[in-house]
């Protein structure tokens, strides 16, 4: 049998093949999708507020009675000072400044405007949904958290970006661990968003198999049947794929978006903090070029807040120069299929050892 069998039946699953929570990318209907193929759709729910959460989620039940996941960021909050204060309303006018010069009219917030959430409130929403897998990025849950989870029977899976914080999840009790390799699209998972592990992908996931007994999920640069290969040669029960759907019908993105993916060449594939206050994978632009190493960039949230709306006037605009496209470092014809079609060719062409 090709596919290993213990994630899928953990998770209820016929394919453990995981549709990666792309935030801005990802829809209730590609995770619908993702189920209509047998795998496992992410609904990606990121920082948004309980109340946000449960629309979303009950939108999802309402296109698939299959299992799905759902996606949080738990974040570390920077305290709130009057350095950061000072600096927010730089940053606010350097990016006004830059996007006036560029022709484009966008009032970002002030400070008091923005509304920060932790992950808690979102917990509470989830369980009260009944959602019975969660996925998260950025860090780890505190113990009390997970505790309140597992006795509400919800499978728990962690991202990590090195060794060390595999090793963290695992004796924290987190169920699956989902080994994100540098060259994953998006942004990082890692604990410390100030300092990235620089591991590629098949070099890590190597690592936290030789050291942690918790079933592996690897991501990072799958987009065709040869590495997937790689992946489960090296031990990965769990494969998560997420660029190969950028351009799918139930992408997010628009069409000047899916178009830029089009004539990306690996050069413009790069790693920044401009966007969010935390590293991500994506295709270079003028905004990123004008920001990166700049002393214009908040810690996230609050970057990432300050700019929400210069990328929601820019998509509007359908200026690709100012909105963040995140991508994988393994460039292919990003196919516009259904993401049930392209998730039923995968494991089409896996199989066919």
């Amino acid at each position: 049998m090709f596919w290993p069998d213990t994630i899928s039946e953990k998770l209820n699953i016929q394919y453990p093949v995981i549709q990666a929570p792309m935030f801005g990318v990802s829809t209730p209907e590609m995770v619908s999708a993702a189920a209509k193929a047998n795998c496992l759709g992410s609904l990606a729910l990121a920082d948004l507020s309980a109340g946000q959460s449960v629309k979303l989620i009950r939108e999802t039940k309402k296109l698939t009675d299959k299992p799905f996941a759902v996606n949080i960021f738990v974040h570390h909050i920077p305290e709130i000072t009057d350095a950061l204060k000072d600096k927010f309303v730089r940053v606010k006018q350097f990016i006004e400044h830059l996007a006036r010069e560029n022709g484009i009219e966008v009032d970002l917030p002030g400070f008091e405007d923005i509304k920060v959430n932790t992950y808690h409130e979102q917990i509470n929403a989830i369980i009260d949904e009944g959602c019975k897998i969660l996925s998260f990025t950025f860090g780890n849950l505190d113990s009390q958290s997970i505790q309140k989870l597992k006795e509400n029977e919800v499978t728990l899976i962690g991202t990590c970006t090195s060794l060390e914080e595999a090793l963290i999840l695992e004796q924290s009790g987190i169920d699956l661990i989902c080994v994100q390799g540098i060259e994953a699209g998006g942004h990082r998972g890692t604990f410390n968003a100030e300092k990235i592990p620089q591991t590629g992908g098949l070099s890590l996931f190597s690592q936290v198999y030789d050291h942690v007994r918790v079933p592996l999920i690897y991501a990072g640069g799958i987009y065709n049947a040869n590495t997937l290969r790689a992946a489960k040669e090296l031990g990965a029960e769990g494969f998560q794929v997420g660029s190969i759907l950028l351009a799918s019908q139930e992408s997010a993105l628009q069409l000047f978006e899916k178009e830029r993916l089009k004539n990306v060449t690996e050069k413009d594939i790069i790693l920044t903090r401009s966007f969010s206050g935390r590293y991500a994978r994506g295709i270079s632009n003028k905004y990123i070029q004008s920001v990166e190493n700049s002393d214009y960039i908040l810690p996230y949230p609050y970057q990432n807040k300050l700019t929400n709306e210069l990328r929601k006037v820019s998509k509007a605009l359908k200026n690709p120069e100012f909105v963040s496209i995140w991508a994988g470092q393994s460039i292919h014809s990003y196919s516009e299929l259904s993401t049930t079609d392209i998730l039923e060719k995968l494991i089409r062409e896996a199989e066919l050892e």
